[in-house]
């Protein structure tokens, strides 16, 4: 099966890599890889995460939903900010099954808190296959409902919060956006959807084109989604606020920023859910970036196509802050 070639500047930071970082995670390797993303994935304290003094960062534990555990936030703003700032609420990457609230902060803060003169909470949820859908999800719920409930405190606009979140974290702020419409939770000002990963299924015709191509395939997909699903793996009725590609329905929710690259598996879904919004009436900035695998922008930080991307989304959060400056809260649902 053809597919569509790498961008030169990123096919050179794949090629650098070894196949070691690129070997499918499978159920026989996967305690192996979990303990080793844990080991070797930066997690910065909160004094690395102050710089200097230039934000200020605490660690929170909320309660849980449902006799859940406590939920562990990480919440950063610019130091010296008095009044409610709006907030970006993040789900980091990693499939479900790796990653942690701590690694994905230093990005955020240089190229979005500084800047766009917002405030930050980037959720520990737990991860498959020790929790199971839907723990991780009612994680980030219930750390989204207690921060809307002390926005005060916190320093937080509750009328302008964004859920986000790259990976397996865009398919949980899609995930979120769609409990909040149906449950009629917290308004949220929108939802930014970096490569997010929302079809259990393995059926688009990216998933096979690409499997054992880039940085993710159809083998990993599976393993992760066998991880968080468990018995559910499979079914017809797997819900979507398991795997957002499943809802019918995508009326009713707050404009999104969808990205994905051209070479990647997750290619097809992300499309298929912009034109959903599209479809149902919805609000969506879709950017397919041509020859962009998995992570490209992480792999690749200084290549130009890594550099754009970046430029797009915070051109965007920032036209979406600032519309919403005067205008009156946006309700989901």
């Amino acid at each position: 099966m053809a597919v569509p070639p790498f961008d030169p500047e990123l096919s050179v930071a794949l090629e650098s890599l070894g196949n070691g970082p690129r070997e499918p995670v499978t159920p026989g390797n996967l305690a192996a890889r979990q303990k080793r993303d844990a080991a070797t994935r930066p997690r910065p304290t909160a004094d690395d995460l102050r710089a200097d003094g230039r934000f200020e960062v605490a660690e929170l534990s909320v309660p849980g939903l449902r006799d859940g555990p406590d939920v562990t936030l990480v919440s950063a703003r610019p130091a010296g900010r008095e009044g409610p700032l709006p907030l970006l609420y993040y789900m980091h990457g990693g499939a479900m099954i790796m990653g942690n609230a701590w690694s994905v902060l230093p990005r955020i803060l240089r190229e979005w808190v500084l800047p766009l003169d917002m405030a930050v909470i980037s959720v520990e949820y737990r991860l498959a296959p020790q929790t199971r859908y839907p723990g991780p999800l009612e994680d980030c719920y219930a750390g989204l409902l207690w921060a809307a409930g002390h926005a005060a405190e916190l320093g937080i606009d509750a009328d302008r919060v964004i859920v986000g979140g790259k990976s397996a974290g865009g398919g949980l702020a899609a995930a979120l956006a769609l409990l909040i419409r149906d449950r009629g939770g917290p308004g949220i000002l929108g939802q930014l959807l970096l490569c997010p990963m929302l079809d259990d299924r393995g059926h688009t015709f990216s998933s096979h084109q690409m499997s054992g191509v880039g940085m993710w395939d159809l083998v990993s997909g599976e393993t992760a989604w066998k991880a968080l699903l468990g018995d559910r793996y499979g079914r017809a009725d797997v819900p979507p606020y398991a795997a957002p590609a499943r809802d019918t329905d995508l009326s009713g929710l707050p404009p999104a920023f969808i990205d994905v690259g051209s070479a990647e598996m997750f290619r097809d879904e992300d499309v298929a859910y912009a034109n959903g919004i599209w479809q149902a009436g919805g609000q969506a900035e879709l950017h397919v970036w041509p020859g962009a695998y998995h992570g490209f922008d992480g792999m690749a930080p200084q290549a130009a196509i890594s550099k754009d991307a970046r430029r797009a989304r915070t051109r965007w959060l920032r036209r979406l802050l600032a519309h919403s400056r005067d205008a009156e809260p946006r309700l989901a649902g």
